[in-house]
């Protein structure tokens, strides 16, 4: 079995986490320069992460996720945004490429330009779907790196969406896609792993 097979098959959702394990900005840091590598529409990059360690502002979070455990004991909380209007970074995003050449002038010019009237013709509920599709990519790969470097962790949506945005004062231009709660499990009441479908199940060929 490879160490990726492992990996896959290790990664739970934590619903319980050891009290008082710190995780550092430092540790974190490591994670994001894996999860900057997470494929995204345009190379756009839609996803935006906030995440909680003051002990203050994970307690009102806690409150706006209705008081679930995993929110108190974990080692940070995390919130997972999708960047709604990230069409608008395209040409920042793809100078670098012009000025090493790789794209000429025409060809930079037509992305921007075509990337940008792709998105605003989809209008806002595509945005939206966009920003959640992307960042939900980004954070998957978030939650394999973290249990990489030996950490646990917990997507979640049963939280309370306009709290939190005014709570971590998120731009009105970001949706949250989910929270991950982050930590080391407490394995004292683990239940078994949920019934996984096996793939004829959840796989179809060529047709429905």
């Amino acid at each position: 079995m490879s160490e990726f097979t492992t990996l896959v098959k290790n990664r739970r959702s934590a619903n319980k986490f050891l009290e008082n394990v710190p995780i550092s900005r430092e540790e974190l840091d490591e994670i994001m320069n894996m999860v900057k590598y997470a494929p995204s529409a345009f190379n756009l990059q839609h996803t935006h992460y906030v995440v909680v360690l003051d002990p203050e502002t994970k307690e009102r979070v806690y409150e706006a996720a209705h008081r679930q455990y995993k929110v108190k004991t974990a080692s940070a909380v995390i919130l997972v945004l999708g960047d709604k209007e990230a069409q608008q970074n395209v040409g920042p995003i793809h100078e670098g490429l012009l000025h090493l050449g790789v794209m000429d002038q025409r060809e930079f010019d037509h992305t921007v330009s075509s990337v940008q009237a792709f998105y605003e013709a989809g209008g806002d509920s595509f945005k939206r779907d966009e920003a959640i599709r992307n960042a939900s990519l980004s954070a998957m790969l978030f939650m394999l790196v973290a249990k990489d470097k030996g950490w646990d962790t917990c997507p979640m949506i049963g939280f309370d969406h306009k709290a939190v945005q005014q709570i971590l004062n998120i731009p009105d231009q970001y949706v949250p896609a989910m929270m991950i709660t982050i930590g080391k499990e407490d394995h004292s009441n683990q239940r078994v792993r949920g019934y996984r479908k096996p793939v004829g199940e959840f796989v179809s060929y060529d047709t429905f």
